[in-house]
């Protein structure tokens, strides 16, 4: 008998081991280190779905892109590992939850972050919300390199933005106007980077309400990533250490 309890013990305990280990892990590439996680995939349209968000790995690149690993623990704790060189956007890894509530409906819609991101390459943090009517707004909030929003005026030489510092939604912002494929596009550029924060996002919809932008949009998908056009020789870590979003 005390054999057989003893046989069992270390059986359980071995198992309890086993399901504690991380079962992906990203290798190491030159100064890039090495990612352990609990689920991780290389398809350029892999998904992973928890807790009512969606992590997307999202290589849409028409061309032929580079390698990109996509890893999950949470819908708060992932990244992806992208090797991207040349121009042009390549990716959109994010984090999407749909929301379905118009403007005037919601009581509350904000998002935090933490990001840990590199210090050199092309690419931009930004929250992608899309709305009923084909509305698209972006919210910048950390940009490497030459990217730019979609806009008809971007550079001062060009008219600038259509909003210059706009204090909104616990930021400060440059706003600009434009289209893609036929749909309007408003994108809030953060006129300083940041790595966390907090973002009142009802309160930029209903300032864009407010000035006649959007009509009283149905919010759908809200989505938090990066748009990768290039990295560091090798591939670069993009990490999203914590996130959340808070509807009512």
């Amino acid at each position: 008998m005390h054999k057989l309890a003893l046989c069992i013990f270390i059986v359980v305990s071995l198992t309890a081991l086993t399901a504690c280990q991380k079962s992906a892990i990203v290798p190491s590439t030159g100064n890039t280190p090495a990612v352990e996680a609990d689920w991780s995939t290389d398809y350029r349209y892999g998904t992973f779905n928890t807790d009512g968000y969606t992590v997307s790995n999202n290589v849409w690149y028409a061309g032929t892109p580079g390698p990109q690993t996509l890893w999950v623990n949470s819908f708060s704790n992932w990244g992806v590992r992208s090797d991207q060189v040349g121009g042009g956007v390549k990716s959109y890894p994010n984090v999407g939850k749909y929301i379905g509530k118009s403007i005037e409906s919601l009581k509350t819609l904000t998002s935090s972050f933490n990001i840990t991101v590199p210090k050199t390459g092309c690419f931009d943090v930004a929250y992608d919300i899309w709305g009923s009517n084909n509305y698209e707004i972006m919210l910048w909030v950390n940009v490497v390199g030459a990217a730019k929003p979609v806009a008809w005026n971007y550079d001062w030489s060009d008219g600038g933005p259509a909003v210059h510092s706009l204090v909104a939604g616990g930021h400060t912002w440059n706003v600009y106007r434009g289209s893609l494929f036929g749909h309007p596009v408003v994108s809030f550029f953060r006129t300083s980077n940041t790595s966390a924060g907090t973002v009142n996002i009802k309160a930029i919809l209903r300032w864009l309400k407010k000035e006649g932008w959007i009509d009283n949009t149905t919010v759908g998908n809200l989505q938090f990533g990066t748009e990768i056009s290039t990295t560091a020789p090798g591939g670069s870590n993009f990490n999203t250490n914590s996130y959340s979003v808070t509807v009512e």
